[in-house]
């Protein structure tokens, strides 16, 4: 039996087969796109729908093959929880008050990233970040929360639809923030009634959109950098162990010659 498991795991995790995951999970992305068609749906509507089960009974017979290959251990890989999450929501039956389950099957093209190791690197070095990225995005909500209530103060009682409410001055923060519309949507409206407005929202806007945004990014960036460097250290330990094992394989062999001599 465990030999069994081990020949089952070797085939799944072999380049052939996951390239046929890799095309299936395409292939059902294509399906899902034209189940949003009405006239498609029309015409070959029964073939669309038949042809998505097959690729869901195909993702299911290959979970239930790892999980029989690994066992328990299958749940201690983060990315096979993350297609076992995947498919079980595709499984689940869309009735009543489930509709959203359906339009939910899309995620399943998300397990392109599980099966595309350049795609895991992209998503891992990004998880990396995250803890860094907390500390940034805690520092933004400081800076917003101070804006906003300055804000609301100053600009709240000629433009309320935009500095009424705290909220509401939240929002037109975040889209001064990412340059949308901000100036003349904005900025140059307010400044009509506050001439000096700009000294607030000039230094709001070095602050957040060019130095702490900067920062998400540059821990992005640092991750992704770790991420490869890791990989190619690997790939290089990889290597040279192989090296090693051929060069003592050598010497073992030169030994033997030695002796029978």
């Amino acid at each position: 039996m465990e030999n069994l498991r081990l020949r089952v795991d070797r085939f799944l995790h072999g380049r052939t087969v996951q390239h046929v995951i890799t095309g299936v999970i395409l292939f059902n992305a294509v399906i899902l796109g034209l189940e949003t068609s009405a006239s498609v749906m029309a015409r070959v509507g029964p073939l669309i729908l038949f042809l998505d089960g097959l690729c869901l009974t195909i993702f299911v017979v290959e979970i239930a093959a790892k999980l029989f290959a690994r066992g328990l251990n299958f749940f201690r890989d983060g990315w096979n929880v993350f297609d076992f999450l995947v498919v079980g929501i595709a499984v689940v039956p869309a009735g009543k008050g489930l509709s959203v389950l359906r339009a939910l099957r899309i995620l399943r093209l998300l397990r392109i990233v599980s099966v595309t190791p350049r795609l895991r690197r992209v998503v891992e070095g990004f998880l990396a970040a995250l803890p860094g990225m907390a500390s940034v995005f805690l520092l933004m909500g400081i800076i917003f929360y101070i804006a906003a209530v300055i804000a609301t103060k100053m600009f709240g009682q000629a433009f309320p639809e935009w500095f009424g409410t705290l909220g509401h001055a939240a929002y037109s923060l975040f889209q001064i923030m990412t340059l949308e519309s901000w100036s003349m949507g904005i900025v140059r409206p307010v400044m009509e009634v506050y001439p000096d407005a700009w000294m607030f929202f000039v230094p709001f806007i070095l602050v957040t959109t060019f130095a702490v945004m900067n920062l998400v990014v540059g821990l992005i960036v640092n991750s992704m950098q770790d991420a490869h460097h890791a990989e190619e250290n690997e790939s290089t330990g990889a290597y040279r162990d192989e090296v090693l094992a051929r060069l003592e394989g050598i010497e073992k062999q030169i030994a033997t010659l030695a002796e029978r001599r």
